[in-house]
């Protein structure tokens, strides 16, 4: 009889010790990010880059901020209704690329007009309250952003 709950008490302490060593395999280590940062998916939709040239091993630090890039040549403008993910009061520096002086509106709350010289420039945006917030050229019309502020 006593040879009985020793066993069984060395079966369940085997069983218990096994059973909180399977627990922690499916913790998250350390050194594992259990979640996409969505400030990197912002930047690299913002961007529109690539990961050529961030593999592994590089050590090139990763960009700070958003950004989104815009362009004006001629008739053509670009991007054409992107969506670009954005924080309440984040900002989003617009680095634009201009054949000709223009101006940008930008429809949040309240309203907000960017004007931009002739060649390179960048241009800070900030949308304090959530929603979706296009960003139009004003000559064109075109909506260059969409920006989904939550």
């Amino acid at each position: 009889m006593r040879r009985t709950r020793t066993a069984v008490a060395t079966t369940i302490a085997a069983a218990l010790l096994l059973g909180g060593c399977s627990a922690d395999d499916s913790a998250p280590q350390a050194d594992q990010d259990p979640s996409p940062s969505a400030t990197s998916t912002a930047t690299d939709e913002a961007t529109g880059s690539t990961d050529e040239g961030e593999g592994e091993g590089n050590d090139k630090p990763l960009p700070q901020g958003l950004f989104a890039d815009l362009t004006f040549k001629g008739d053509t403008v670009s991007p054409n209704g992107e969506r670009v993910d954005l924080g309440v009061g984040e900002k989003l520096t617009l680095r634009i690329d201009s054949d000709r002086p223009g101006e940008l509106h930008v429809h949040s709350t309240p309203e907000q007009e960017i004007s931009f010289p002739a060649g390179q420039s960048e241009r800070p945006l900030v949308i304090d309250q959530p929603g979706v917030v296009d960003v139009e050229e004003h000559e064109s019309g075109t909506v260059l952003l969409q920006l989904e502020v939550r």
